[in-house]
């Protein structure tokens, strides 16, 4: 439930501001109180860590959810949600190793072309329909349904034939090896009962999901909070925490004062948060935090549909008068590593020898000379057949990382004579009217990298059509020979080879300039305890956090 207070303008100026004041003061005292009494609990603590069910997360969040429906959502902020509704047959373990989710147990066949899923029997949907394999070739006819407007409908299509011959038995079988074929079975599983015969795009169940998950879903209130209650029926067992609030806060300073004030237990810090501003022996005690190599990469995107971008001297200077460096200590405070590919730093796929873009602004301005940019007016700005070099970066609202970055890029940028303006705008409608129809010049966006290299999905030209991942238009037609061989070759040494290729014609290309990887900065309130540092992050348990009884903050 939710207390506003309303003012109404008065007279009495000074009145109001004395009881402002007061107001003020006693909510200060409060939260101080507050704050006290769960040090004071958390000093008391002891040895009493038994795992009790109870208590409620509340998490921050700087964007709105867009889409609950698994394949129609292409946004972090609704994939955070929707992955604690759905479940899909497999998914990978805090070692990034496989293991069975819906499915117990599966065979490949020596080939590759097919794999038999054994299915679990103690699974029911949110509303105690049974889960059976009729839901998984469901699933998989709606992702390649062409009316179904998914973005990853490609490596289903690579199946010839999927077939349910019982209850708990789920086939597919391929014409040709696909690498990934097993991890893409890690889509979450739709329910055929709720959605068949329904128009998926404007189905309730995208508002009010129902899935097979550790969690049901509760309620949505737009751009405020979605809210989720822990399903007690759950097959791997119900979890310790009983509900989750996703808050939506679309500005991280006001996020972190939150945090600071008891109304938000776990929030992705910046930098800046987390080097310089929870340090206080008060925030030590009341919340852990976690660093490690974040699963994704921050990129400046050029809409190659753009006359400016189609030459790529052009993108190659601008990646030559961008400081990499200088965003990683002053965006990040060094708290990441700078990028110059898709592929996470370190991991097996990322090839370290590719051509670097060190800065070098000498660089930048004879390649743009030779692409016929210069300042022919004295105006400062470069221009060629009277077209000055100006355009509009965009980003989303709320993400200080990303937006810093545009300012800081925009000086560079001024420094080789290009014009380039900085455009905020809030990340719903960043998707809606700017990316997926292609309405933008550049675009300052980050992606998730896959554990598995296969980027079919976001470099293919095949998806560059509306809504496709591949928004900005890049088609290659040796890229496109490469990640069809990539996702058909199973031996790694050969994989490598390919997508190191691959790689190499991105570097050439430069249809990203590829900024960074930030460290992923995680916080979370001490009370919770059961939070295990892994090779895939601190989530892969969360149903076995728990927040011991004497700890509980929310009794409802």
């Amino acid at each position: 439930m939710s207390h506003r207070t309303i003012f109404k303008f008065t007279s009495e100026p000074l009145v109001l501001s004395r009881r402002l004041i007061i107001w003020g003061l006693l909510i200060m005292v409060l939260l101080m109180v507050g704050c006290r009494q769960q040090d004071v609990l958390l000093e008391k603590e002891g040895d009493d860590t038994t795992p009790v069910p109870g208590d409620t997360i509340i998490t921050g969040t700087i964007a709105d959810a867009s889409n609950l429906l698994p394949m129609l959502s292409t946004d972090s902020a609704s994939t955070e949600v929707s992955s604690a509704i759905y479940n899909g047959l497999i998914r990978y373990n805090k070692d990034l190793e496989f293991e069975g989710d819906l499915a117990e147990s599966w065979q490949v066949s020596d080939d590759g072309l097919e794999i038999v899923f054994h299915l679990r029997h103690d699974v029911r949907w949110h509303d105690g329909a049974p889960f059976t394999s009729a839901d998984v070739l469901f699933t998989y006819q709606l992702l390649i349904d062409p009316e179904t407007p998914t973005a990853y409908s490609e490596r289903y299509k690579q199946v010839t034939e999927a077939l349910a011959p019982d209850p708990y038995t789920f086939i597919v079988r391929y014409k040709k090896p696909l690498a990934s074929a097993l991890i893409s079975w890690g889509m979450g599983i739709h329910p055929k009962h709720l959605l068949e015969g329904q128009e998926i795009a404007t189905s309730p169940l995208a508002r009010a999901p129902i899935g097979t998950g550790p969690y049901r879903f509760v309620e949505w209130l737009q751009g405020e909070k979605i809210v989720l209650e822990r399903n007690e029926d759950y097959f791997e067992g119900a979890p310790y925490i009983k509900r989750i609030v996703f808050r939506i806060i679309p500005d991280l300073t006001t996020m972190f004062l939150e945090l600071q004030s008891g109304g938000l237990d776990k929030m992705g810090l910046t930098p800046l948060q987390y080097a310089r501003q929870t340090k206080a022996p008060g925030f030590v005690r009341r919340f852990n935090k976690y660093r490690y190599p974040a699963f994704s990469y921050t990129y400046l995107g050029y809409n190659l549909n753009k006359p400016m971008f189609q030459d790529r001297r052009v993108r190659q200077a601008l990646s030559y008068a961008i400081n990499k460096q200088e965003l990683v200590d002053g965006v990040l405070l060094g708290l990441g590593q700078p990028a110059n590919g898709p592929y996470k730093p370190g991991s097996w796929p990322n090839n370290a020898k590719i051509k670097p873009y060190p800065y070098d602004p000498a660089k930048a301005k004879t390649l743009l000379d030779e692409a016929g940019w210069s300042d022919h007016d004295g105006d400062g700005i470069r221009d060629k057949d009277g077209t000055p070099l100006a355009f509009t970066m965009i980003t989303n609202q709320g993400n200080d990382q990303r937006i810093k970055s545009g300012e800081i890029i925009q000086r560079r940028f001024q420094e080789i004579g290009v014009d380039a303006k900085l455009r905020v705008i809030e990340w719903a409608s960043l998707l809606k009217e700017f990316i997926n129809p292609g309405n933008f010049d550049v675009t300052i966006m980050a992606w998730t990298v896959p554990i598995d290299p296969d980027a079919y999905n976001v470099w293919h030209s095949s998806k560059t059509g509306p809504n496709g991942l591949n928004f900005i238009g890049f088609k290659n037609d040796r890229v496109d020979e490469l990640l069809e061989q990539g996702r058909s070759t199973f031996d790694q040494a050969e994989r490598k080879k390919i997508y190191d290729e691959f790689q190499e014609i991105l570097a050439e290309e430069q249809p990203y300039t590829f900024l960074f990887v930030p460290d992923s900065l995680p916080v979370v309130a001490r009370r919770f305890h059961g939070i295990e540092e892994a090779p895939s992050g601190i989530m892969h348990n969360f149903i076995r956090w728990y927040v011991p009884e004497a700890l509980q903050k929310y009794q409802r």
